[in-house]
């Protein structure tokens, strides 16, 4: 339980970076209470997407892992963010990524952001 805690967190600091660094990615709220509270729910549905829908995706992609020697995470990390974007529009979430280009960025960002969290907050389950 504390894992997935931590792993949360993380991801809602790898996403607050992604915010505040991109414009076209946007989270909007009337104060910041709900800002943050918007901020751990669209960590948890980008947490769902990607414990249940990019390993499909990577076992379907792999011929191209294999081609692209890898580079295809990139376009497989800016789906499951645009895919989380769709998610959260359709459950009223303050949450938008414009753009597939701003996708592939902010995709970048929160995985190096999110390896970097997850690297300094205790891992212990």
């Amino acid at each position: 339980m504390m894992n997935f805690l931590v792993k949360t967190l993380a991801n809602a600091g790898a996403l607050a970076v992604a915010v505040w660094l991109l414009d076209k990615i946007t989270l909007t709220g009337d104060s910041t209470a709900k800002k943050v509270w918007t901020l751990i729910l669209v960590a948890l549905v980008f947490g769902l997407v990607n414990f249940l829908v990019k390993p499909i995706v990577k076992i379907l992609t792999f011929p191209l892992f294999i081609l692209t020697l890898g580079l295809i995470t990139l376009v497989v990390n800016a789906l499951m963010l645009l895919l989380t974007s769709w998610v959260c529009d359709k459950l009223d979430l303050s949450f938008h990524v414009q753009g597939f280009w701003t996708a592939v960025l902010g995709g970048l960002i929160i995985s190096i952001v999110s390896w970097a969290l997850n690297m300094i907050l205790p891992d212990t389950d």
